[in-house]
């Protein structure tokens, strides 16, 4: 299986990584040859951490490796690719203009997927006319090497072959699926977490609990992996709002913003990436 990645980010290097873990062959592209370097880097300290924890062999560490190509030229990334993951920012006008660079240049026979939590895959799709049809949301978790959910999302235009597609190279990745049928912001899963986040928000705000209790109530009550507020802080404040934002538009008042979260959004409180978010983290940068 030959796997095109557009993006080298946090999700688009996990995708790789899973998709050589899985036995495949990667190529991940990105404009930013340092933001490549990182990717690589990254990607090896993911692997090494496998094999510390006894989850792979130092061989099989460097086969998964050397299944990842890292590249700024997007031709040379999409050539003979069987599937393209476009995994750029989770910015609109963004996806629209590299899913068009994909439209011209990827194979014709290739299936096209969008990595997003909640923008529109019929509105994405429109930039490849006729290949609109052959668009498919494909949602994988934070961090993707982890994460056992990806979250398989229809358009309006998208064929139901497609849609089968995406699935099957979800179970290929040892992933299970599921299909979100209708295209609707924040789909199935980032639907529900918003509003479950924003309750916690709330209740933090309204001085009911710490953040520490809030987080632990969910993790040790519902089996969850990460407090909502954690997870939070890992993928940014402003991440959340900007999300938050859409569905409001979407789906009405519920998912407004609270003041809070704007402040927070206000004084570069965003999480991890700037040292304080609902908790607060060690200044230094991290480098994975």
């Amino acid at each position: 299986m030959k796997v095109a990645v557009v993006g080298a980010g946090i999700m688009g290097s996990g995708v790789g990584q899973l998709v050589a873990m899985s036995g495949g062959e990667a190529r991940v592209r990105d404009v930013d040859a340092t933001q490549l370097e990182r990717a690589e880097q990254g990607v090896e300290k993911s692997l090494a951490r496998f094999v510390k924890a006894g989850k792979m062999s130092a061989e099989e560490s460097a086969d998964a490796a050397a299944r990842v190509e890292y590249t700024t030229d997007l031709a040379a990334a999409l050539e003979g690719a069987e599937v393209v993951v476009e995994a750029v920012p989770e910015d609109y006008e963004l996806k629209r203009r590299v899913l068009a660079e994909i439209g011209e240049l990827a194979p014709a026979e290739a299936l096209l997927g969008t990595n997003t939590s909640q923008l529109s895959i019929t509105s994405l799709a429109s930039v490849l006319g006729d290949g609109a049809s052959r668009l498919v949301g494909i949602h994988f978790f934070n961090p993707p090497v982890m994460m056992k959910l990806v979250e398989v999302i229809a358009g309006t235009e998208t064929e139901p072959a497609q849609v089968e597609r995406a699935v099957e190279f979800g179970r290929a990745l040892g992933r299970e699926t599921v299909v979100c049928r209708k295209d609707v912001p924040g789909f199935l899963t980032s639907r529900a977490y918003a509003i479950l986040r924003l309750e916690c928000v709330k209740m933090l705000e309204e001085g009911v609990a710490s953040a520490e209790d809030i987080d632990k109530a969910l993790k040790l009550g519902f089996n969850f992996p990460m407090g909502p507020l954690e997870l939070g802080d890992m993928n940014g404040i402003d991440t959340y709002v900007h999300a938050l934002e859409g569905l409001e538009r979407a789906h009405g008042d519920r998912f407004r913003p609270t003041v809070g979260l704007r402040n927070m959004v206000a004084a570069n409180r965003l999480g991890r990436k700037t040292g304080a978010g609902f908790y607060d983290y060690d200044p230094s940068p991290k480098t994975s």
